[in-house]
């Protein structure tokens, strides 16, 4: 389930990329209606999105999008104002596939399998102008696949398949300066297998995937927090995942991740680790993220699962709701809630984000339709 290769558009992955999921909870924000807004298509998967206030950054696959009919380039790189829906002018051009994204200040951050963004050499990972697009002077030389990304703390984490980065040892994570760029040379926790995904907080960097290792010592299996200074292991934090992790969101009321398996799974832990509900679907979950009263998922379930047992390819075996790649659960206990916006194909949902702005959440894919109606691998409801 992850894309591998730098320059080769191959595989699937659950989304992992997810700097952008964790989202304060706001009593404040009215609920999300199920009909998406009107935005434009695109012609390949959306596999990141990042909201900053009004603008909602989409990177990926595609090389143009379709606005009223017409067809406009942009290549694995797109703004829109989430606002209007407009297609906005930010149009930088990576030579390959955008995995992940994160926004800081006035920089987007984006990683991936790309050589180039704009004609500037840029190994796997990029600084953007939020406005102009412009390519920054962020470049380093990077050994391996990064998959995930998360600005906070002052740094930029970055995750993934990596073995070294500018000739420095980093095993699956590493992080850079937010203000000057360069490698952190004191964040450099290892880790013994992929990670997929990042979500930063103030005093924890969550840190999901396959691994069962985290510097050396078992325990904290595909799912663990780190010390954004230092990179130690939060130890208060064991929650012990039983299957790969591949996003993650983090809110005032806890921990919510989305898992793969026999089936998929959401789950809610609590600031101590200690699981507090899980809910079952009869496909992947790849995507989470946290709106206010409610926990959103996607992935590429068709069902929603009355019970945890699954049988062969997931499928549920104690009866299921119909719910196909999004679903709404209550953050207090997992139960489905009756938001319904169906979409379609295999992949389904890939990555998801809020935003407190206007009140909003973006999800992006390979779907072509929500709830029948045609809506091109980029969806907003607000």
């Amino acid at each position: 389930m992850t894309y591998t290769g730098k320059s080769v558009n191959r595989g699937i992955i659950g989304a992992g990329i997810v700097a952008a999921l964790v989202a304060a909870a706001t009593p404040a924000w009215a609920a999300l209606s199920a009909s998406p807004d009107v935005l434009p298509g695109f012609n390949g998967t959306v596999l990141a999105v990042a909201y900053s206030g009004n603008t909602l950054y989409a990177g990926g696959d595609f090389t143009s999008v379709v606005v009223k009919g017409k067809t406009i380039a942009r290549s694995r790189l797109a703004a829109v104002d989430a606002r209007t829906g407009e297609l906005l002018s930010w149009a930088p051009s990576a030579d390959g596939r955008v995995k992940a994204l994160a926004v800081s200040g006035s920089a987007v951050y984006a990683a991936g399998d790309f050589g180039a963004v704009s004609g500037q050499t840029r190994d796997s990972l990029a600084k953007l102008d939020a406005v102009t697009g412009a390519v920054g002077s962020f470049e380093h030389s990077v050994s391996g696949r990064p998959y995930a990304l998360a600005a906070g703390s002052g740094r930029l984490y970055v995750g993934g398949a990596i073995t070294a980065v500018d000739g420095q040892t980093r095993t699956r994570l590493a992080a850079f300066s937010l203000g000057r760029g360069d490698l952190d040379s004191t964040w450099k926790p290892a880790v013994d297998d992929q990670v997929e995904t990042i979500a930063a907080t103030t005093g924890r960097i969550y840190v999901g995937g396959k691994f069962h290792k985290v510097n050396s010592t078992s325990g904290y299996d595909r799912l663990v927090a780190l010390e954004p200074a230092k990179g130690s292991v939060v130890t208060g934090f064991k929650p012990k995942a039983s299957v790969i992790t591949y996003a993650i969101t983090a809110a005032p009321d806890g921990v919510y991740t989305a898992h793969g398996g026999q089936g998929g799974k959401a789950n809610a832990y609590s600031a101590g680790g200690t699981l507090k509900w899980t809910a079952t679907f009869d496909g992947d979950a790849q995507a989470i993220a946290s709106y206010g009263n409610t926990v959103y998922v996607g992935g590429h379930f068709d069902r929603a699962c009355k019970s945890a047992r699954t049988g062969d390819h997931g499928v549920c075996l104690d009866g299921s709701n119909s719910r196909i790649k999004l679903a709404a659960l209550a953050p207090a206990d997992g139960k489905l809630q009756s938001w319904t916006a169906n979409g379609n194909g295999i992949e389904g949902v890939l990555a998801m984000a809020t935003t407190s702005s206007f009140g909003a959440m973006a999800a992006g894919g390979a779907f072509t339709t929500i709830n029948g109606k045609s809506v091109k691998r980029l969806a907003q409801f607000s």
